[in-house]
C-alpha cells in the first residue's frame, strides 16, 4: 500500500512521513478517528515507507524494491498482523495467524476496513470477533527474534478497542518498553473504548471523516455516475465503506429496514407472538449482526425524530427506502418516547455486548417498544 493508493487525507500523509524522513519514529503510534476513514491503509502505507529501500522524491515507496514487493504480497518477514478474530471450539488457542489468509484476501478486497464484511469473513455468526490473549504471548515469542531485513519490526494492530482486558495487560509491557527495533502501529474506530494504560502511552494522529466532495470523487473514479456518486456520498457521511455498501446494494433490498419496520408493526400492533417470534428469529443471527442492527435502530429513531420536529430531507441521511418509511413513520417518533426508544436500544445493545440471552433481551426490547410507541 502506497500513500497515493489513498484518497486525500495529505496533511496526516505528510506527517507519517516527517517521522520516516526526520527518523523521529514513535514506538507505538495511533491512528484513531471514524470508521471507513482509511486509517489501516494509511498504516500499511507509512510502515512501507519506513521499510522502502529506495523511497520516491515525492514522498512515497517505490513499490518496486524487495521490501515493498513482500509488503504488496503480505510478506514483509519484519510486519506482523494482529487483528479480532473469532473464538476457535474446544478452547484451542486461538491467534490472529490462525485467519491470516482470510485477512489477506480481506484487505486486499477491502482496503478501507469494512468490519460488517470481516465479521462475514469469519463464518461465525455467534462470534463477538476480538484480540485474545494467546494473541498477545504470540506477538511477544515473534517479537523476541531481532528484524531481519530492516532496521524495523512492525506490528500492525486493527482495531486495540477490541483486545480483551487480559490480552492488552500482556501487550502493556511490549507498548511500554518495547524491543529498541520495534514499533506497534495501531488504528481504532472507537478510542475511548481502548484500555486507558494502552492509550495513554501511544503518540495519537487524528483521522478526520472525509468531504462530502472527496467521497464522492472516490466513487466517480470508480464509474459511479455522477448524481448517484453525489446523493451516496451525503448518505455515507464520510465513510468510504458505507458509500462502497451504497454502490453494491441491490435495489431497495433493506434487511435492517425491513426488521425495524416489522417491530414497530407488531409493536405498535401489540402483536405478542408476532414480537415473541421476531425475537426469536433476532436471537437466531448472532452477536454481530444483533449489535449492528440496534445501533440502526437508534439511527433510525434520531432520524424520525427529525422528520417530526420539521427538519425533514434537508439534515436526514436517509436511503430512498428509509425515507419513504419516515414519511409514514415518523409521526410515531416524538418528544415524548424517543428517549425511551434511545435507552432501550442502549440497554440491548450493552446485554448483547455482556453475551446475554439474545432471545429474552430481543423480547424484552419488544415489549418495551410495545409501551412506548403509543406515547
Amino acid at each position: 500500500m502506497k500513500f497515493r493508493d489513498i484518497p486525500g487525507h495529505e496533511d496526516v500523509k505528510a506527517r507519517l512521513r516527517g517521522l520516516v524522513d526526520s527518523r523521529h519514529i514513535p514506538h507505538a503510534l495511533l491512528l484513531e478517528g471514524p470508521e471507513g476513514t482509511g486509517k489501516y491503509a494509511l498504516a500499511r502505507a507509512y510502515v512501507q515507507y519506513l521499510h522502502c529501500e529506495r523511497r520516491t522524491p515525492d514522498g512515497d515507496s517505490c513499490g518496486e524494491c524487495p521490501s515493498c514487493v513482500q509488503h504488496e504480497s503480505f510478506n514483509h518477514i519484519d510486519t506482523f498482523y494482529s487483528f479480532p478474530v473469532a473464538k476457535r471450539s474446544g478452547g484451542k488457542a486461538t491467534v490472529s495467524d490462525d485467519y491470516l489468509k482470510e485477512f489477506e484476501q480481506f484487505m486486499t478486497e477491502y482496503p478501507f476496513m469494512d468490519f460488517e464484511r470481516w465479521t462475514e469473513a469469519l463464518d461465525n455468526p455467534s462470534a463477538q470477533p476480538q484480540i485474545f490473549v494467546d494473541e498477545g504471548a504470540e506477538l511477544m515469542r515473534k517479537l523476541n527474534f531481532k528484524a531481519r531485513s530492516t532496521d524495523y519490526k512492525a506490528v500492525l494492530l486493527w482495531l486495540p478497542e477490541r483486545l480483551k482486558t487480559e490480552t492488552a495487560n500482556k501487550l502493556l509491557k511490549l507498548i511500554e518498553e518495547p524491543h529498541a527495533d520495534t514499533i506497534f502501529v495501531l488504528t481504532s474506530d472507537k478510542p475511548t473504548e481502548i484500555l486507558p494504560t494502552i492509550y495513554s502511552r501511544t503518540q495519537r494522529i487524528g483521522v478526520r471523516r472525509y468531504p462530502d466532495s472527496e467521497v464522492e470523487a472516490f466513487l466517480t473514479a470508480r464509474g459511479i455516475d455522477r448524481p448517484t456518486a453525489v446523493e451516496h456520498a451525503r448518505l455515507a457521511e464520510g465513510n468510504l465503506n458505507a458509500a462502497l455498501r451504497l454502490c453494491a446494494s441491490v435495489g431497495d433490498k433493506t434487511p435492517m429496514l425491513d426488521l425495524f419496520a416489522d417491530l414497530m408493526r407488531k409493536g405498535f400492533k401489540r402483536d405478542l407472538p408476532g414480537l415473541r417470534k421476531w425475537a426469536s428469529d433476532m436471537a437466531s443471527k448472532g452477536r454481530e449482526p444483533q449489535l449492528q442492527f440496534v445501533d440502526y435502530c437508534s439511527r433510525l429513531f434520531r432520524e424520525n425524530l427529525m422528520f417530526h420536529t420539521g427538519a425533514g430531507e434537508a439534515l436526514t441521511t436517509l436511503t430512498p427506502a428509509e425515507a419513504g418509511f419516515s414519511s409514514r413513520f415518523h409521526p410515531f417518533v416524538n418528544e415524548r418516547n424517543v428517549i425511551g426508544l434511545t435507552d432501550a436500544m442502549t440497554d440491548a445493545r450493552r446485554d448483547i455486548a455482556a453475551n446475554g440471552n439474545a432471545k429474552i433481551i430481543f423480547f424484552d426490547l419488544a415489549i418495551k417498544v410495545v409501551m412506548l410507541i403509543r406515547k
